[in-house]
């Protein structure tokens, strides 16, 4: 059975920052959604909030059928972690990617007075943050930085995403999860409690990638993801045969 794969990126970025995961996994014949969130992307100019962000993830589920594998990075990470806290029954599995440090602590450190300080160049910082992601990330830039840099959002993300219980998030939700960092991300922090506080957890860390692990390992990364869906379509086909079994009650 076919799982959907929904992708949600991260702070400032869109859904072109998945170009790579993308082309490989449609390659495979694979649904593919890579969404924009509120304030990025095609959204500029919208106001972000978690609970937005969580309705995007539920409409780009519903739009491939009403059930997915959810894979977010960074921000996304924590948005997919929300979003299957709260509507788990359209999240079949979930990779939170480069998201393994508790946000309250993570966003202040390492967002907050950044942001403040970027806040106050005429461009927000964009030059700044496009030369950043042009030195780190290569030829792989070209697809972080296809939907532009919505710096303008990013005060208003760590806002909402630093009052996030993210554990307990994680813990509520009983479906399968991936927790994957790059073995050079700064977000690995506190991998061990996220992994303790799953259900049905199992921690991946990929060799010589940093935060942006899909574009640091694409094909690596590709693999990670396409293993996921394999591994739920398995378990959704056995739901549906559950379901519909004779002794499935209506």
């Amino acid at each position: 059975m076919s799982v959907p794969i929904v992708l949600v990126h991260g702070l400032r970025l869109s859904g072109g920052m998945w170009r790579p995961q993308v082309e490989l996994l449609g390659g495979q014949g694979r649904r593919v959604v890579a969404l924009d969130l509120p304030g990025h992307g095609a959204r500029r100019g919208e106001v972000f909030t978690l609970g937005g962000a969580v309705e995007a993830v539920r409409d780009a589920v519903d739009g491939v059928g009403g059930r997915a594998l959810v894979v977010g990075l960074s921000m996304g990470g924590f948005v997919a972690i929300a979003a299957a806290a709260a509507v788990p029954e359209r999240v079949a599995g979930l990779v939170a990617a480069s998201c393994t440090a508790r946000p309250a602590q993570a966003l202040a450190h390492v967002y907050r007075i950044p942001a403040v300080l970027l806040e106050r160049l005429p461009d927000k910082g964009e030059a700044v943050n496009e030369r950043f992601h042009r030195l780190t990330l290569g030829e792989g830039a070209e697809a972080v930085l296809d939907g532009g840099l919505a710096m303008e959002a990013a005060r208003a993300v760590i806002d909402e995403i630093a009052q996030m219980d993210v554990l307990a998030a994680l813990g509520s939700y009983r479906g399968p999860v991936w927790l994957v960092n790059g073995a050079r991300d700064h977000f690995r922090i506190h991998e061990k409690r996220f992994l303790d506080a799953c259900v049905d957890g199992r921690l991946l860390n990929v060799p010589r990638a940093g935060h942006m692990v899909n574009v640091d390992a694409p094909e690596n990364f590709t693999k990670i993801v396409a293993d996921a869906a394999d591994v739920v379509g398995a378990r959704e086909a056995v739901r549906g045969g559950r379901a519909e079994g004779p002794h499935s009650s209506a």
